[in-house]
């Protein structure tokens, strides 16, 4: 087992700079391809109250409807500089097995803890979320989210059939992991296109989890936009922030206690 790499507050503050490079190049490749993105999740909790990265923050959430996902993906094929930067998702990276995308810096090193035997380059990276569907109806909505905890354990069984402590989870995780992930790929898709067909009032990141008792976020989070401060930069966020960040935060602005300040554990960093 790898050892945990402890970054030190200088290092913390270089990855965040790469970020916003990263930040930067999605600003500019949807400005010229007219894409709608925004702030989610850390990103734009850290936009409100710390007008930039929360201190302790060392990743950057970047949210698109999954039309202007579809879009910003395919635009990265031809208008990406990728001397500087790559793109990774689940239909085009290898061995990938993330539900939303990331956009990375060439030449960065961010090696997950146990996940070094994972076959894709791990650069200082972003999230990129795509927001899905979630159906209106109550019934529906509940058979949608344990859909969504089916699929995201499928895309964990890689990592959880060699670190689960749990005996019993660990062997799920090994029976899932014998499934051909071609075939996991290909109902996961089906499971999105079929979700795609009438809009819905709700949208989530299928993959990822939701608060407790939350099954989707407003659309109008994703279309309603402002622009806040971030750090040095000007970007869009949700207009009806507070009740965005209420839903996933709760009390928001309250700063959570040292211990649960937490980041990424991670085995490697290389910076620029």
């Amino acid at each position: 087992m790898k050892k945990r790499y402890i970054m030190t507050e200088q290092e913390l503050k270089q990855v965040q700079e790469i970020q916003k490079e990263l930040i930067q190049e999605v600003n500019r490749i949807c400005k010229k391809c007219n894409i709608q993105y925004n702030m989610v999740g850390g990103t734009m909790l850290g936009a409100i109250r710390h007008q930039g990265y929360i201190p302790w923050d060392d990743d950057a959430d970047i949210g698109f409807l999954r039309a202007e996902y579809e879009k910003f993906r395919e635009a990265c094929k031809t208008e990406l500089d990728t001397n500087k930067f790559y793109m990774q998702d689940l239909r085009d990276t290898e061995g990938y097995r993330w539900g939303y995308g990331k956009l990375r810096r060439k030449g960065t090193e961010f090696i997950r803890l146990n996940q070094e035997f994972m076959p894709y380059d791990q650069g200082i990276f972003i999230d990129l979320m795509p927001f899905d569907n979630v159906p209106d109806n109550a019934f529906l909505k509940k058979i949608h989210f344990f859909q969504c905890f089916v699929f995201r354990k499928m895309f964990w069984s890689e990592v959880g059939a060699k670190i689960e402590k749990n005996a019993f989870e660990k062997l799920i995780y090994r029976i899932m992991k014998l499934i051909p992930f071609e075939l996991v790929v290909k109902h996961y898709q089906r499971f999105i296109n079929n979700g795609a067909k009438k809009e819905t009032k709700q949208v989530r990141i299928l993959t990822f989890p939701t608060p407790k008792g939350v099954y989707g976020y407003e659309r109008r989070w994703y279309t309603e936009l402002d622009t806040y401060k971030f750090d040095d930069l000007m970007l869009p966020g949700a207009k009806d922030y507070d009740g965005y960040l209420t839903v996933k935060y709760k009390n928001y602005m309250e700063l959570p206690p040292e211990e649960k300040r937490k980041i990424h554990p991670i085995s490697k960093l290389k910076l620029q």
